[in-house]
């Protein structure tokens, strides 16, 4: 493959990415609500880690002149595709408000922010129960006091097995497929491919090696990294919305998000 087609396709499967799967302005809008009823205080600020193109950072200082966000990733070349890409689509004062960091979640130092959100599974990245537990005492050290993390979650029988889902819009359908999944270690393969108009497909335009982690092990590192009031959030199968939980129904599939709060000490 030449430079100019590696060049092509990365820039597609981050475009193609941002209209399957995210939607950010629901999201950050939800996020906005959700804050203000746990912490008893709008949300000013906001750190996206794992963040690929900043999406829900980029979304959240347009909410106001007092919105401030962090988005922080590994890769630099995802980073370079969003100063590309994503920033000229905001106004000079926005941009100013928004920090894209080039560097591991675990050791980037940023100034306190009220919430800080790890989505789209990314944490799972970590497979091992030290490093996920690191990773939580490194977001709590970097909340304001009273602020949160947001980790979402999913899971059910029906997710641990080998399967292909696929998602028709506009001009393209988007591929998801689970092609592995250890009931031993919880390790999962996914991958994501894209089928364009025209018979063309960006196979493997994205590829996940992840550890599930289950509500019960979210919620027992959350205690330990020492966060309080924790909580799982579940989506409602019917309307979509996430309702905080204490005990669920046995659902095939499901999503959740898994919360905790830095107290004030």
């Amino acid at each position: 493959m030449t430079k100019a087609a590696r060049r092509a396709t990365a820039a597609s499967r981050h475009l193609l990415y941002e209209l399957a799967v995210q939607a950010p302005v629901r999201d950050v809008a939800w996020i906005r609500r959700w804050f203000r009823r746990a912490a008893g205080r709008p949300l000013r600020s906001l750190r996206e880690d794992f963040c690929g193109t900043a999406a829900l950072a980029a979304e959240f200082v347009r909410g106001g002149d007092d919105h401030r966000a962090v988005g922080v990733d590994a890769s630099a070349a995802t980073l370079r595709w969003a100063r590309a890409n994503v920033l000229p689509r905001l106004d000079e004062g926005q941009r100013r408000r928004l920090r894209l960091l080039h560097g591991d979640v675990r050791t980037v130092r940023t100034a306190p922010v009220d919430l800080t959100i790890a989505a789209n599974f990314s944490y799972c990245v970590f497979h091992e129960r030290p490093e996920l537990l690191g990773y939580l005492r490194a977001v709590r050290r970097g909340l304001r006091r009273g602020g949160f993390v947001l980790l979402d979650a999913w899971g059910g029988g029906l997710t641990q097995r080998r399967f292909v889902e696929r998602q028709r819009h506009r001009g393209f359908a988007h591929v998801w497929e689970q092609r592995a999944f250890d009931p031993i270690t919880h390790r999962v393969d996914c991958r994501i491919h894209f089928e364009l108009r025209g018979g063309a497909v960006l196979r493997d335009a994205f590829v996940y090696d992840w550890r599930t982690w289950s509500l019960p092990e979210l919620q027992d590192l959350l205690r330990e990294a020492g966060f309080d009031r924790v909580q799982v959030l579940m989506q409602d199968a019917r309307s979509g919305a996430f309702v905080r939980r204490r005990r669920a129904d046995a659902d095939p599939t499901w999503l959740a998000f898994v919360a905790g709060r830095r107290g004030q000490r």
